[in-house]
């Protein structure tokens, strides 16, 4: 199974500009991720896609992988399938690694990887969620998913909603998983979803994958128990000193 890693980072950010080349312990964001994502043993290659020259210049620096794509993509699915659609090689499936996770760990893209059996249209991972702060915020993405761990829904409420349960208590009668934000997608079908219009349920919860579940196409899901780290403002750079 030849897998292709892309890490899509985009210059332009409304809470953190530039946000990919911020240093973090004498390396920029995206050469963090990068090296992370080269550690995980099922990838085939692993390669930056963004929007900006001086993001192109960094990893150039680094001496890594980096394709210049379109800067109106709407999402890294977009620039996703731009990647696959320019690479000479042959690819079964894609993974989307978030560049904003610099210290993301590679078990977890493995562990992805591990669902992409070539029947697999599409997978990603959740995480169970032990903290009632987490349950009941709306920036935690909640997943609930059949017992064949294929995705059934994705919300910024609290899903399930506990009738005649105390929300405090919520946590000591229900499992509640956060979804966390990397994705693997079949190469045919990356090609088709990155074209569909946006659908209802997206514009509701500005969530992309339910556009995917509103066409009929299946998500797999795997459970982590490592928690995972994004940068979305300067404020966050300083809770990252633990990691290096």
């Amino acid at each position: 199974m030849k897998i292709l890693g892309v890490i899509p980072a985009r210059y332009a950010s409304t809470r953190f500009p530039a946000k990919a080349l911020a240093d973090i312990g004498g390396k920029p964001m995206v050469q963090r991720v990068y090296e992370q994502a080269l550690k995980a043993k099922k990838l085939t290659k692993v390669i930056v896609a963004t929007d900006h020259a001086k993001i192109v210049e960094a990893v150039q620096g680094f001496e890594g992988n980096v394709c210049l794509t379109d800067e109106n993509h709407q999402s890294g699915t977009d620039r996703c399938n731009e990647v696959l659609t320019k690479e000479v090689d042959e690819f079964d499936y894609v993974i989307n690694i978030q560049g904003d996770e610099p210290f993301i760990d590679p078990s977890q893209i493995d562990l992805l990887a591990g669902l992409l059996d070539g029947k697999t249209e599409l997978g990603t991972l959740v995480k169970k969620i032990e903290d009632t702060h987490e349950l009941f915020d709306p920036n935690a993405v909640k997943c609930v998913f059949n017992n064949n761990n294929e995705a059934l829904y994705f919300s910024r409420s609290t899903v399930p909603f506990l009738r005649n349960k105390p929300k405090e208590q919520w946590l000591e009668h229900q499992d509640f998983y956060k979804h966390i934000g990397i994705y693997a997608y079949r190469a045919d079908i990356l090609k088709i979803i990155a074209h569909l219009p946006p659908s209802s349920l997206e514009h509701a919860e500005s969530l992309e994958q339910l556009r995917w579940l509103e066409n009929g196409y299946k998500i797999r899901i795997a459970e982590t128990h490592i928690p995972s780290f994004g940068v979305d403002t300067p404020d966050d750079l300083m809770r990252l000193k633990d990691f290096y």
